[in-house]
This record gives C-alpha cells, sequence and structure tokens, in this order.
C-alpha cells in the first residue's frame, strides 16, 4: 500500500476511534456527520471492528458520510451477525459517488440485513441521489422479511422518478402480501418521498399500495410534480388509512379537481392533526371545499397550510368562518394568496372575532388582488369538461356514487325520457315550466350531484323565469326549491359545492379556467332571496353566499334592488 493510502487509513481510524463511537441509549452506535470518506474495506475497518463488538445493535447511523462498494461490502459482512438491527439510517450517504456505484453499494447492506434475519423498523435513505436503478438496490431488501415489520421508511430527495415510484410500490405490495400470508401484515406508519420526481404516474403506483397497507399515519411528498390525476388517487387511497395524523403534498398541483377529490377524502378521516397543500393551487373552489370538511369534520386538526394556492378574500375568510369549532387549531398559514391589504385585513379581523389572531401565520407575501380578466386555464379544464364529477374521473362514477349513499341507477343529467322536459331544458319559458305541471318533478335527474355544473345550469334556467304574476311566482320558487333542496340534501361538502359553482356561474366568485358566464338576471338572486328564508337551507349555508356575495357586490350591480333583497335576507338569516 501506499504510504499516503496508509496515511489516510490511520488519520480515518482516529477520526472513527475518536469521535464516532456514540452510544446514545437503546442500542444505538452513531458515526453520524462524520464526513468520513470511506472507499476501500481497509477504510472501515475500524468501524466494522466496533459494529462487532456492539452485542446489542439495534440502531445504526451512518449518515453524512461517503461510502463506496467495497466498504459497504465490509460493513455488510459484520451486519450479517446482528439480528437485533432495526433501525437503519443512512441518509446522505453517497455524496461524490458515481450512480453506478450506489446501487451495488445498497445491495451489500441489503444483503447483510437479510442473511442477518433482522427485523427493521426504521429505513432511512434520504437524500442519496440514487434514481430509479438506487430502488432496484433496495428492491429485494423491501420484499424480503426483513421489512416486513418496516414502521418508517424515508426516502426524501432520491430522484426516484416514475420508474422508481413503480418498483418501489411494487416491492411494497409484495411485502405487505408475504407478511399478510404469515399473519403479520405490513403495517407502514410513516412514509417520506418527497422531491423525487413521482410525477402522476408514480404516485398513482404508490396509492394502490398505500390503500393495500391502510396502516398510513404519516404521508410527506411534497414537490414530485403531482396534478390532479395524481392526487385524485392518492386521496382514493388514503382515506382507507383512518390512522392518518399528517399529510404534506406541498408543492404539487392539486387545481380544483385533485382539491375536490382531497377534501372528500378527508372527510372519511377524524385523527388528522396537520394538512399542508402550501403552494398546491387550490383556489377558491377548492378551498371552500376545505372550509366545509372543516366545518363538519377534522375534529383534531392542529395545523392548516393553504399557502400560495391562488385564494382570494371572499374563499380565505369561508376558510376562517370553517375553523370556529377547532379547539385544537394551533397554526393557519394563508399567506402568498390573492386577498389584498383589505382582504389580509378582514382575514385578520375575523381570526381574532373568534379568539384565533394568534394563530393565523403571516400574510407578508401576500399577492394583491387577482385581475378580473386572470382566468386560467389550467389542466385543460374547459367548460365542457364537467369537472369530471366532483374529483374523479367518469370511469369511477359508480364507485363515487356508491360511497356517497345515492342510487347507483340515478340517471345522470340529459338522459331524461320525457320530452317535454327535454323541450324546457333546451329553451326555457314560464309557459313551458307551468304547462310542465307535476312533470317538474322528471327535472329533479337533472340535478345530479356529481355534475355540479349542469345542475347549477338547470337551477339558474329555472330561476331566471321569475316573475311577480303570482302563478308563474309559486311555480318557478317551488321548483327552485325542488332542485335546490336535493341538491342540498347529501353532505355538506357537496352542498358547498353547489353554492360555490352557482357563484362561479353568475360571477362573484372567481372560478378555475375558461367558463362563460351565466347573463344575471333579477330572478337569479330573488330565488336565492326566497331559499335563505326556508328551513332547508341552514344557517351557515347562507353565511357562505353572504361572504361570498359582499366582496364582489360589484359583480351584481345590473340588479342593484335584487341584490338589496337579498342581502337583507342573508344578513337577517345570519343573525338568526
Amino acid at each position: 500500500m501506499k504510504r499516503c493510502d496508509l496515511m489516510a487509513s490511520d488519520d480515518i481510524a482516529q477520526l472513527v476511534h475518536a469521535l464516532s463511537k456514540t452510544h446514545l441509549g437503546d442500542g444505538e452506535l452513531s458515526y453520524k456527520g462524520l464526513g468520513l470518506k470511506l472507499d476501500k474495506a481497509e477504510s472501515v475497518e475500524r468501524l466494522v471492528q466496533e459494529i462487532e463488538q456492539y452485542q446489542d445493535l439495534r440502531a445504526l447511523r451512518l449518515e453524512g458520510n461517503t461510502l463506496g462498494v467495497d466498504a459497504a461490502r465490509a460493513i455488510a459482512k459484520v451486519l450479517e451477525t446482528k439480528q437485533q438491527l432495526q433501525r437503519c439510517y443512512w441518509s446522505d450517504l453517497f455524496t461524490g459517488r458515481l450512480r453506478s456505484e450506489i446501487p451495488m453499494a445498497l445491495k451489500s447492506l441489503g444483503s447483510g440485513l437479510m442473511t442477518a434475519g433482522a427485523r427493521l423498523t426504521v429505513l432511512d435513505l434520504s437524500d442519496n441521489a440514487f434514481g430509479p436503478d438506487g430502488v432496484k438496490g433496495i428492491d429485494q431488501l423491501l420484499r424480503n422479511t426483513a421489512c416486513h415489520t418496516l414502521r418508517e421508511l424515508r426516502l426524501n430527495n432520491c430522484g426516484m422518478g416514475i420508474g422508481g415510484g413503480k418498483i418501489l410500490a411494487e416491492a411494497l405490495t409484495e411485502c405487505h402480501r408475504q407478511s399478510s400470508a404469515e399473519r403479520t401484515p405490513l403495517t407502514l406508519r410513516v412514509f417520506v418521498a418527497g422531491r423525487n420526481r413521482l410525477e402522476n404516474e408514480g404516485a398513482t403506483a404508490l396509492a394502490k399500495a398505500f390503500q393495500l397497507m391502510g396502516s398510513l399515519e404519516e404521508v410527506h411528498m411534497p414537490q414530485n410534480g403531482i396534478n390532479h390525476a395524481g392526487v385524485t388517487a392518492l386521496a382514493s387511497a388514503l382515506r382507507h388509512n383512518k390512522d392518518l395524523r399528517v399529510l404534506d403534498l406541498n408543492d404539487n398541483i392539486f387545481t380544483k379537481r385533485g382539491t375536490l377529490a382531497m377534501a372528500q377524502a378527508l372527510g372519511h378521516l377524524r385523527n388528522v392533526q396537520v394538512i399542508n397543500f402550501g403552494d398546491c393551487l387550490v383556489r377558491c373552489e377548492g378551498a371552500i371545499a376545505l372550509a366545509a370538511v372543516l366545518r363538519e369534520g377534522l375534529p383534531v386538526l392542529k395545523e392548516l397550510n393553504l399557502s400560495f394556492g391562488e385564494i382570494t378574500e371572499a374563499a380565505a375568510l369561508v376558510v376562517a368562518q370553517a375553523l370556529v369549532d377547532k379547539p385544537h387549531m394551533e397554526k393557519v398559514d394563508l399567506n402568498g394568496n390573492c386577498l389584498g391589504e383589505e382582504g389580509c385585513e378582514a382575514l385578520r379581523e375575523a381570526m381574532e372575532a373568534q379568539d384565533k389572531a394568534d394563530m393565523l401565520g403571516s400574510l407578508s407575501d401576500d399577492e394583491g388582488e387577482p385581475d378580473e380578466e386572470d382566468d386560467d386555464d389550467d389542466e385543460g379544464e374547459h367548460e365542457n369538461d364537467d369537472d369530471a364529477s366532483i374529483g374523479y374521473d367518469a370511469c369511477n362514477e359508480e364507485e363515487f356514487v356508491k360511497e356517497n349513499g345515492m342510487t347507483a341507477n340515478e340517471e345522470s343529467p340529459s338522459k331524461s325520457q320525457c320530452p317535454e322536459v327535454l323541450s324546457f331544458l333546451q329553451c326555457p319559458s314560464a309557459e313551458k315550466l307551468l304547462q310542465l305541471g307535476e312533470m317538474r318533478r322528471h327535472l329533479l335527474p337533472e340535478v345530479n350531484i356529481l355534475y355540479p355544473h349542469k345542475a347549477v345550469d338547470v337551477l339558474l334556467k329555472v330561476a331566471s323565469l321569475y316573475s311577480e304574476e303570482p302563478v308563474a311566482k309559486t311555480t318557478v320558487l317551488e321548483t327552485f326549491d325542488m332542485l335546490l333542496r336535493k341538491l342540498l340534501s347529501s353532505s355538506t361538502l357537496q352542498a358547498y359545492i353547489t353554492f360555490s359553482t352557482l357563484l362561479v356561474h353568475i360571477g362573484v366568485l372567481k372560478g378555475e379556467g375558461k367558463r362563460k358566464k351565466v347573463p344575471l338576471v333579477p330572478g337569479h338572486l330573488l330565488c336565492l332571496e326566497h331559499a335563505v328564508q326556508q328551513d332547508y337551507l341552514a344557517q351557515h349555508y347562507a353565511s357562505l353566499v353572504h361572504t361570498i356575495l359582499s366582496k364582489n357586490l360589484e359583480a351584481l350591480k345590473s340588479c342593484s334592488s335584487s341584490v338589496e333583497r337579498l342581502n337583507s335576507a342573508l344578513e337577517k338569516r345570519c343573525l338568526d
């Protein structure tokens, strides 16, 4: 061996001997953060010796060093004797290594664990840029009995990509299958995979594994380039993880469709304490849907992050109002949205009125009020898209209907067999509505809650026929009541979606995508005025409408007298 190599080995041995033998209790041996460059087997001789001599090794910390293939093989050899090893903290372990080296090193380490018959509870390989090939390096380990007992899997910032995500999902699925066959099913509790470029395909593959396990308590998947399709898949899976406490999907691309799907999933979860949907383009309709879930669920929620989501003042205030019965709340982050100076102040006042002012985070990065013409068209969500129901693709409609307790054979919009109803919908008039008589009940299938935009379109067609002529007025109001009552009969989430959709249509709430607004007529507002006074419309629904309406009265100036009547009815109902 060359003199310089001998000196290097001596230096490393001295460092390891002097600094690394840290016994932290619970059987932990730590070499964390020493910055050691461990290339050859000789460079880890002292380390291997100390591992070998540690009789009750349960946790091994190697993070913050850089490990070569030969050194990994030497460590793996001594790990073959460590059956009691449970926790492997091996993040940031391959700095400066060739990408081709990392899978070989990981396979060696995994082989040592498998030979030992170890039963891992924690595996942390975060901050190792090993890509899909690196996932292949741990594939066999994850499928092995060594991981049947795994409780925490941390793979943050590993560059797995779509391919790595799929490999990981298959490995976890197989691990669950094998462990279940032994009557000790995998019950993974913490999954961390931020900054991995998983995108929709990777997220969807993992969602299937999540649903199968049903044991997750924490999910951290920020900054993965996941849009509404992947978010919807995750939402469908996470609702089966009843003990979920922390959900961090920061910096992905929800848009309305993804947010509505996630809102529905959250409605099934009672133990969530932390929600981080910051920088996810939640937007107004999504925020209102989440407010519905806040109002009727999430009883132990502590932290809510909806920052940088293009949420306007009205929607932010609806969220704030929904926090009134949340005794465990500690932090609400709505920074970086589109509130404007007055909106920021209104939000602070709303939180103060609930004695929650100290929970509201900084609003220093507010983007200001949005331009009126700034209607984004993300994800190709055009007006004929129909919102893919309320967050679910059409292929999942039957499942969605079943989950919401609806009749599976309920007709979808525009399927009516009644020619008179079809004629009315194609060219509505007061005369046609009167002629329908009892056949007006055939309008009910046209307001299917799965299709909120089409349902609201029917509702507004009826309302537009309002007049003070007694018979016409009674018929219009009775029909409006019948249709709106159905739309509000399902859940708070569905009701909030209905009202936000209606308010988008009449131009008082910023919607998502390019959508032609309905020409406003007094009947739209006067039918709402009537509905607000009815028992079927709960007080908090009136509060929702009043909050949004009051922040954009300018959009209703063409019907000023009708607006005054509606506002008066709303204020009275909100005080009841």
